[in-house]
């Protein structure tokens, strides 16, 4: 690797984190819409909703998303998409929505199962302006045509920065 080509790490503070996840929470109270559950998409996302199930005193699922693992996260999705239909409403919650490939991944699948989009919402920490998919609630906006930090989580701070590095140069468009 390159200097060159070596992300800028940003390394975010509990305290930041904390504050972020306060604003979220903050726009779900205000909001009219209320989630029967929050879920989190695996791994960024486990993290702050843990943190907003227990603000908003809602109960918490998850979806491992991260993993790869062909087929578990579909049928996990294809059940709470079920949910949906009879007016549980859903608050999917993840760290960042850069490029949108969860995100609209996620909703595919969730549309091909039935889900009632009236009845789904999706939050983050960090929203990407740019991104091909648009969230209802997020924290904080950033540019990702100005902004090319590669931002690392608290609980992600427990890793290398050659294994951090690794892993934002797997998806190079996020940093160029």
């Amino acid at each position: 690797m390159t200097e060159a080509a070596a992300p800028v790490l940003n390394y975010i503070p509990y305290e930041d984190f904390l504050g972020s996840v306060r604003r979220l929470s903050r726009l779900l109270a205000a909001d009219s819409w209320k989630p029967d559950f929050i879920i989190g998409i695996g791994r960024g996302g486990l993290v702050p909703a843990v943190y907003i199930s227990h603000e908003l005193q809602v109960p918490m699922l998850s979806i491992d998303h991260s993993s790869k693992v062909p087929g578990f996260a579909d049928e996990l999705l294809g059940k709470v998409a079920d949910k949906s239909t009879t007016g549980t409403r859903l608050l999917f919650v993840d760290d960042i929505n850069d490029s949108g490939g969860t995100i609209v991944y996620i909703r595919g699948l969730l549309a091909e199962n039935g889900c009632n989009p009236d009845n789904l919402r999706f939050a983050v920490l960090k929203d990407n302006c740019r991104s091909r998919a648009r969230v209802d609630y997020t924290a904080e906006v950033i540019d990702r045509a100005e902004d090319k930090r590669w931002f690392v989580f608290p609980w992600e701070a427990v890793m290398t920065a050659e294994t951090l590095a690794e892993e934002a140069q797997a998806v190079p468009e996020r940093l160029s």
